[in-house]
C-alpha cells in the first residue's frame, strides 16, 4: 500500500516524533545525545530546516520544525536517521534497525495551537518523571526559551519573538506558559493528530488545509492509538 503524503504548507512548522524499535532506548549517555543533536543540527542546516523546540528523551525524541519546502523535512530526518544509526551501531557493536519505523510528523497552526506544542514538548520529561520541572532536563531547549541560555539548535520562532519586546520580559512571559500543566484533551488533541500525522489547529484552520490540499486534516475517531509522552 502507498503510503500517505504527509501534511505540508510553506511557513508552518511541524512537529516530529521518532522513536526506537520496540520503544527501546536510542541514548544511552550523553555522548549519545551530544552526537545526535551534532547530526541534527548539521542535516537541518544543509536541508533548510529551522528548529524551534525540541526534547530528547531516553527512547523517542520531540521536535518542532520549520521547514523550507516540501522536501526539508525529510531529507533531514533520513540524513539524521542514517547517520545516528551507523554512530549507535559502531559505538555499541550492534547490527539492524533502530527506529520504530518512519517517524512521525503533523502540521500545527501557528496560534494557541502552537504554544500548546511547545510546552508539550518540553514537558515531556516532567511527564515522565524524571524531573520536577522542565529547566532541570538539560536535553531540551526550555532553558534557551525560559532562561536565555545559548543552545545551537534552537532557532527562534516568531511566536516567541512577539511574546514581549524586551528578552528578559519574553522569558518571563514563557514561563508563564509552564505554571499549569496541560488538559487532557490538550494532550490527547496533540498525541492523536501526531500519530495520524494530520493537522493540529481549530476547525476553521482545518478546513483551509483540507481545501487547499484536498486531504483530511482530521483525525479518525475510530481504532484511535496513543504514541505515549
Amino acid at each position: 500500500m502507498t503510503r500517505r503524503r504527509r501534511i505540508f504548507v510553506p511557513g508552518y512548522p511541524m512537529h516530529v516524533v521518532q522513536r526506537g524499535n520496540d520503544r527501546r532506548a536510542i541514548f544511552l549517555d550523553d555522548d549519545d545525545r551530544t552526537r545526535y543533536l551534532d547530526y541534527l543540527v548539521e542535516a537541518a542546516e544543509q536541508h533548510s530546516c529551522a528548529i524551534h523546540c525540541y526534547v530528547l528523551m531516553g527512547n523517542h525524541v520531540h521536535l518542532l520544525m520549520t521547514p523550507a519546502n516540501a522536501d526539508a523535512l525529510p531529507r533531514t530526518m533520513q540524513s539524521v536517521g542514517i547517520r545516528y544509526v551507523r554512530y549507535f551501531n559502531t559505538a555499541y557493536e550492534r547490527t539492524g534497525g533502530l527506529w520504530e519505523g518512519r517517524y512521525r510528523a503533523s502540521l500545527v497552526n501557528t496560534d494557541r495551537y502552537l504554544a500548546a506544542c511547545y510546552r508539550y514538548i518540553e514537558l515531556n520529561p516532567v511527564r515522565a518523571n524524571l524531573v520536577a520541572d522542565p529547566a532541570e532536563w538539560p536535553w531540551s531547549s526550555h532553558r534557551r526559551h525560559a532562561f536565555g541560555e545559548p543552545d545551537r539548535v534552537v532557532s527562534v520562532h516568531n511566536i516567541y519573538d512577539d511574546l514581549a519586546p524586551s528578552p528578559e520580559r519574553r522569558r518571563s512571559r514563557y514561563r508563564g506558559w509552564f505554571r499549569d500543566s496541560l488538559t487532557e484533551n490538550e494532550l490527547d488533541n496533540i498525541r492523536e493528530t501526531t500519530c495520524q500525522e494530520l493537522v493540529l489547529g481549530d476547525d476553521a484552520f482545518k478546513d483551509q488545509i483540507e481545501a487547499q490540499l484536498q486531504t483530511p486534516a482530521r483525525p479518525r475517531r475510530r481504532g484511535r492509538k496513543k504514541i505515549g509522552v
